[in-house]
């Protein structure tokens, strides 16, 4: 069978962007890699997030308001189909400051970026006092805190899970335990795996994260991008606690409190460190003093996928087109995008956005 599309990579990213173009009437197949894989989507802090995104390219902060827009009727629609609740909640997330000092530099830097949207970027400024009646369990060490009212949160392994469910549903292919070894292409692409089997399609994107840093040059791509390490600790389940999500702890829909994330150039080492894990506790306790006395359950390490400037890449390749690579480190905050509206643009559609700024270009020597 032929596809429409073939998707190198089964994480959130792809699979998104499977949903999207299936929902357009294409065919699809997604090749997955095996649990040898380094996931990004397995091991993320599971927030939808515009706050401080696109401080030096509004561009990235308005997709990330597009998508962070659409996530609520993704979400719905998700449920729907496939009966699962993907924990979405989006009442707002905190920028958490301990000194004065960083929380006016930042809203400095905040009311640029606003003004450079035209309004558009809601937050509010709440001192200690006005952070405690929103949030009781606060530490006296915490300031004050930026409330961005766009930002949110969902659960991560439950949208990967229903993403998976409804791309099958809706006819989409999904072959997992593939190792992608070659892709070419005459009249269609020819993608070959290591235990020799192919699969060709008419198009092919490269979302398959890290993977793009072997697969990316192969097909065309300067694809580079490098991961960092993200350390996160969780929580026994605990009475609620935090209302809001912040950078530091948020609670999640199942009542455990997830505590993240470091960010460590460490190459492709994504296991965890007691330095890491002590660093995150004190951090968090500080915020939170009460977690002083929760029982940890378990702490991960994941690599993010980043390119030099943090922001996303779309690109056709210059080589083989039709051939895009998609990657980014905001899987999860992106998803409602890339399922919404990226399918309009790799197929071209008068209504695809406009994701100049994110090619590879920008990368270029001059």
């Amino acid at each position: 069978m032929t596809s429409d599309y073939a998707i190198i990579g089964g994480g959130i990213v792809g699979l998104s962007t499977a949903w999207g173009l299936l929902k357009r009437g294409l065919r699809v197949t997604v090749l997955d890699g095996d649990d040898g894989s380094f996931r990004a989507s397995r091991g993320n802090f599971g927030l939808v997030w515009v706050q401080s995104k696109g401080m030096k390219q509004p561009r990235y902060a308005q997709w990330s308001q597009d998508s962070a827009a659409a996530w609520a009727a993704f979400s719905a629609e998700l449920n729907d189909a496939t009966g699962r609740d993907v924990g979405l909640e989006q009442k707002g997330g905190y920028d958490l400051h301990f000194s004065e000092e960083s929380l006016e530099a930042t809203v400095a830097k905040y009311e640029v970026l606003k003004e450079t949207l035209g309004g558009n970027y809601p937050f509010e400024v709440l001192g200690h006092n006005a952070l405690r009646r929103e949030e009781p369990a606060i530490g006296p060490k915490v300031v004050g805190a930026i409330l961005h009212h766009q930002d949110g949160h969902a659960n991560p392994l439950k949208l990967l899970q229903a993403l998976a469910d409804d791309v099958r549903r809706l006819g989409g292919v999904i072959m997992n335990g593939m190792h992608v070894t070659a892709v070419d292409k005459s009249d269609l692409f020819r993608i070959t795996c290591a235990d020799k089997t192919e699969v060709r399609a008419r198009k092919v994107v490269l979302s398959a994260g890290l993977g793009a840093m072997t697969l990316g040059p192969m097909m065309g791509f300067k694809a580079p991008i490098r991961p960092q390490r993200g350390q996160v600790l969780i929580t026994e389940k605990l009475p609620k606690l935090i209302n809001r999500p912040s950078l530091i702890a948020r609670q999640v829909d199942e009542g455990g409190i997830q505590i993240g994330a470091t960010n460590e150039e460490v190459g492709l080492d994504d296991t965890v460190t007691q330095r890491g894990l002590s660093g995150l506790a004190a951090e968090a306790i500080a915020a939170f003093p009460a977690l002083a006395k929760a029982q940890l359950v378990r702490s991960w390490g994941a690599l993010r996928i980043l390119s030099p400037d943090g922001l996303p890449i779309y690109q056709e390749s210059p080589d083989m087109p039709g051939a895009y690579l998609v990657t980014c480190h905001s899987g999860i905050t992106l998803a409602a995008a890339h399922a919404r509206f990226l399918p309009d643009w790799l197929e071209g559609a008068d209504t695809a956005p406009n994701l100049e700024v994110f090619s590879e270009n920008r990368f270029a020597i001059s």
